[in-house]
């Protein structure tokens, strides 16, 4: 079992206005086989949390620690976490011109297990995988993102996911911009990850919808910083009935959704 642990986690980001705090206090603990949904208004920091973990560096730890399976996540490099077994996927995926899918997704392969795959099973793998997210083939030999849907670039995360094969993966709003058919195929994907090698998932989302066809074991809300709530998944019921407007009472407005 790898567990990642996050305690009392602080963080700053520099904006026009000086050095503004993003996360306040957060404590989370997540383990390989559960998928763990936080929830929360626009400005509460999730997407900070997820680039902290991934290493961002526009992100400034100032106190708290991120542990995975006891070793310093903060004390390593970016490709350090990726290999250690954590994946972001992002809410906003980067275009790469000039680098193929196939090429992008090898060389990525090759750096995380030290060693490149067989050609001939790595074809199959690689096949057999856009073929379950409903991905044309022709998509191999495009560059990375590079004209892609909203929808393709999604896709295209998960197809990482089930290809890396990570202990941990945070999914910063993977539902953003999906339509339902959409939805339901990278559902379908993180679900055949977490099946398939026991995948601990920390979903990122503003909305239930995806909640439907990925299962939470624990929902948390993220307030100002923090976690304000937390529960099963009743709990994103309620949020569905009632909005975030009981957490918000008094809270000022965010400065920043980072």
């Amino acid at each position: 079992m790898t567990v990642l642990e996050i305690r009392d986690l602080h963080v700053t980001v520099e904006t026009e206005a000086g050095t503004t705090p993003i996360l306040n206090g957060v404590d989370l603990t997540i383990r390989t086989g559960e998928t763990h949904a936080i929830m929360g208004p626009n400005g509460s920091g999730k997407s900070t949390l997820a680039y902290t973990i991934a290493g961002h560096p526009k992100y400034t730890v100032t106190g708290g620690t991120i542990t995975l399976d006891g070793e310093d996540v903060l004390a390593m490099s970016v490709d350090e976490r990726a290999r250690a077994g954590l994946f972001l996927a992002m809410q906003y995926p980067v275009e790469i011109p000039g680098v193929t899918v196939t090429n992008f997704l090898r060389t990525a392969k090759t750096a995380i297990d030290g060693e490149a795959p067989s050609i001939r099973t790595w074809t199959k793998d690689v096949k057999g995988a856009m073929k379950n997210l409903r991905m044309d083939p022709k998509f191999a030999a495009r560059n990375v993102n590079e004209g892609f849907s909203g929808g393709e670039k999604k896709r295209h995360e998960i197809l990482q996911l089930e290809l890396l094969k990570p202990a941990i993966a945070v999914l910063d709003e993977t539902d953003s911009g999906l339509d339902v058919d959409a939805l339901k195929i990278v559902s379908e994907g993180v679900n055949r990850a977490k099946t398939e090698t026991d995948l601990g998932v920390l979903l990122i989302t503003h909305y239930t919808r995806i909640l439907k066809y990925i299962k939470p074991d624990f929902v948390h809300v993220m307030v100002a910083g923090r976690i304000a709530e937390e529960g099963g998944p009743e709990l994103a019921e309620r949020l569905e009935d009632e909005g975030y407007d009981r957490f918000l009472a008094g809270e000022p407005e965010p400065a920043v959704e980072a």
